[in-house]
């Protein structure tokens, strides 16, 4: 298990530094457990072998890491990485780990935006919430990556997810793209399926990734308790020992519809707990960006 557990992360309320330790501490972890014939390639960073060229050393990340890595070049392998996050009010719910789901996808976003420029990506960067579109364009610059930092920083909860009206920007026909979504999937009428049904079909992949918190998935609740829906207000009270079976019941047919749904229209979907290490979901990015470069 990664010992840079999300809590762990957002305790150092630095978001570049906590982005960097996610993304190095994953490939240190998988290169070092790495065996011949399987596991994932990282496209354009390998380790260090005897009679490498050292001037494609990475002597930074080796400071740093204490572990050497090559930078590989390939100009062709290089992909434009568009990040989504719903900012919408239901991801202000909180986890018995202290983490809001919001918390949970700014770490993760900032890590993968670290991780695709390491590939030599252009990445951009949209968050959504009903205030309207922050969108940061692809840019293949040094400065990107903290314009996209601060962009997570200030991001703030509120409301339902945007109307159709506010997201057109994002569906200009553009180049070929990977798409990575992040949201909890709380849509009245399939709202965000339809968004990322139509940028599929303008920019190709999309990687879709369903957060809960782990409150959620467990439901963890004891005794009488009292529950909100963040974006409507209302508010119901229930015994927690009563309704957990019927709750649990639900939420797993919930899910495998869901997920049924993703996989038809063609997202590479998958499932993510606020209590679980960021390493899964940037397994997934990766293999993922690997097919779409290739």
């Amino acid at each position: 298990m990664s010992l840079l557990t999300p809590e762990l992360l957002h305790s150092l309320h630095n978001l570049p530094l906590a982005a960097r330790k996610a993304a190095e501490g994953f490939l240190a972890g998988h290169h070092q457990s790495r065996r011949q014939g399987a596991g994932l390639e990282f496209s354009q960073y390998r380790p260090y072998q005897p009679g490498d060229d050292l001037r494609r050393l990475d002597w930074r990340l080796a400071a740093r890491s204490d572990r050497y890595y090559l930078r590989e070049s390939e100009v062709d392998t290089s992909l434009t990485v568009h990040l989504l996050l719903d900012a919408s009010a239901s991801m202000n719910h909180r986890d018995d780990n202290g983490l809001t789901k919001l918390d949970y996808g700014r770490l993760l976003l900032a890590a993968l935006a670290y991780l695709a420029q390491q590939q030599g990506d252009a990445v951009s960067l949209s968050i959504l919430h009903p205030g309207g579109l922050v969108h940061l364009p692809a840019r293949p610059d040094a400065r990107q990556l903290p314009r996209i930092y601060q962009a997570l920083q200030n991001t703030t909860g509120a409301g339902r997810f945007p109307e159709a009206a506010l997201l057109a920007p994002l569906l200009v026909r553009r180049q070929r793209a990977l798409t990575v979504c992040l949201s909890d999937l709380y849509e009245e009428e399939a709202e965000i399926q339809t968004l990322l049904a139509r940028l599929r079909a303008v920019s190709g992949e999309v990687l879709l990734l369903h957060l809960l918190a782990g409150n959620e998935l467990n439901f963890t609740y004891q005794g009488s308790v009292t529950l909100q829906d963040l974006e409507s207000g209302q508010t119901v009270q229930l015994n927690a020992e009563a309704q957990r079976a019927g709750y649990q019941q639900q939420l797993r047919e919930w899910l495998r519809t869901t997920a049924h749904a993703a996989r038809r229209q063609g997202f590479d979907y998958h499932q993510l707990s606020t209590a679980e290490p960021l390493d899964a979901a940037l397994r997934e990015f990766l293999r993922r960006r690997q097919a779409a470069s290739g």
